[in-house]
């Protein structure tokens, strides 16, 4: 069996009352925000992808955003002296556009608490690897360096220490004699895109079924 998924699992019932308005961040060729927007689509996800924030210029994720006729804004990190101006900018451009959730589907950089302050627990990183391990750059690579048998990929709310906020979903891939990081990546990736849209569902119902302090 290639992939193995950790509970809770994906055939739990999840409904939610109104839409999600989400604000997905991205840096490359978008495979995660492509799997929430298809999510959607198949009604798998009650939410509306209300504007794509991307850092850089060439970015494939910007064209994936135009196909779904979603709103793409590059902000570009370059241009910004400080973390906290950029994630200010950030920040405020969420906001313009009614954003609640906030998704880091691939976005590579290192985020400050003026992002996490606009919007308290509800910012939500997808990391290739089965945190606690492997945090940080590379984590493909880290787990075949390392030699283990199983990696996978984890659905985290993000806080200031990287790779290291509260896990909300998890899946397993084993590692095969044969791997390379390419071929690793993309099965790892397989499941990224399953897990990453009802792991978005399960936080939001969380967050509902809380009892008041």
């Amino acid at each position: 069996m290639e992939n193995a998924l950790i509970s809770p699992s994906l055939t739990a019932d999840i409904k939610l009352d109104s839409p999600l308005q989400l604000g997905v961040m991205a840096s490359g060729s978008g495979t995660n925000f492509e799997a929430i927007a298809n999510a959607i689509a198949d009604n798998k996800l009650n939410a509306q992808i209300k504007v794509l924030i991307y850092n850089n210029p060439d970015a494939k994720v910007r064209s994936r955003a135009e196909r779904w006729q979603i709103p793409a804004i590059l902000i570009d990190h370059r241009q910004y002296k400080k973390r906290e101006a950029l994630d200010r900018e950030i920040v405020a451009t969420l906001k313009e556009y009614g954003v609640e959730w906030v998704i880091m589907a691939g976005w590579m950089r290192i985020v400050t608490q003026v992002l996490l302050d606009g919007f308290p627990e509800r910012v939500i990183n997808i990391h290739p690897s089965l945190l606690p391990s492997f945090k940080g750059i590379r984590a493909i690579e880290q787990a075949l360096a390392a030699g283990v048998k199983i990696t996978g990929c984890t659905v985290h709310k993000v806080s200031l220490a990287v790779d290291s906020g509260e896990i909300i979903m998890q899946a397993a891939v084993p590692i095969l004699p044969t791997d390379t990081a390419d071929t690793l990546h993309a099965r790892v990736q397989v499941q990224e895109h399953l897990i990453l849209p009802h792991a978005i569902a399960l936080a939001a119902q969380q967050e509902i079924s809380r009892p008041f302090a």
